[in-house]
């Protein structure tokens, strides 16, 4: 594993490792988002992804996790991330819900998230999860060798706000491979008055737009963890793992 301004990268062994531990993680997504409907509790989703965990062979990498204390980080609604899953939440129809999931396997971490809509979702929040989650790919599209980190912010940023939505600036992506967060930081916005790292082959990017339909200003709640909007208004939140490569960026967090 070599180094570049502070960042690993990676070679194509320890990225094959790391397709093999986000791929378990699509696996669980993919289960956690074919069991979201009205009348479940978020704690269901929980013990899914602990079961499954023991199956892979696997190790939660959020359990622990400077204290966290659950496998799944489950945001309802205003919810942006980092939310404890509970038996007392239970989706109701026309909730969104937010998925954040790792694994480490063999020494490697896997990390995605997804938002998912529970019934019938308004007109607001099915455009709030649509543009996240294509603004995602359209930042994964510029991590490619030559770019610059932040171009992909900038597309992101210039995609979203576009539709007049706000950017969480608070939670950003952030590198991952033998540790869960590595360098360099992936903010979803171009920071002022900064200057972006080179994009080289062998770099890992987990990267994850948070975005709200209203301002994009945080507060975190008493347990310490769950960040909210300021406003309350939603917050959806999607994230893939990609390496880029001399081919272009591959995405790691897909199913088979």
């Amino acid at each position: 594993m070599k180094k570049f301004r502070g960042v690993f990268l990676k070679n194509d062994k320890e990225i094959g490792l790391m397709r093999e531990a986000n791929r378990i993680v699509s696996r669980i997504l993919d289960e956690l988002g074919e069991n979201v409907r009205p009348g479940v509790s978020t704690m269901y989703f929980e013990n899914i992804c602990r079961a499954r965990c023991d199956e892979y062979g696997v190790r939660p990498n959020f359990l622990g996790y400077q204290g966290f204390p659950f496998a799944l980080c489950c945001s309802v609604n205003e919810e942006i991330v980092h939310g404890f899953p509970s038996e007392e939440r239970i989706l109701k129809e026309g909730d969104i819900v937010s998925f954040d999931m790792g694994v480490e396997y063999k020494g490697f971490h896997g990390d995605s998230a997804r938002t998912f809509g529970v019934g019938q979702v308004s007109k607001e929040a099915q455009k709030l999860m649509d543009v996240t989650r294509e603004s995602l790919y359209i930042g994964i599209e510029q991590a490619r060798p030559g770019n610059n980190l932040y171009d992909i912010s900038a597309a992101i940023q210039s995609y979203v706000e576009g539709f007049g939505l706000g950017i969480v600036r608070r939670f950003v992506g952030h590198g991952i491979g033998s540790h869960l967060h590595e360098k360099p930081e992936i903010p979803n916005f171009v920071p002022r008055g900064l200057s972006g790292v080179p994009l080289k082959a062998g770099m890992v990017l987990a990267i994850e737009p948070m975005v709200t339909l209203g301002a994009y200003e945080v507060e975190i709640l008493e347990d310490n963890w769950t960040a909210v909007t300021k406003d309350r208004n939603l917050s959806a939140h999607f994230e893939h793992t990609v390496a880029v490569t001399h081919d272009g960026p591959r995405i790691l967090s897909l199913s088979d």
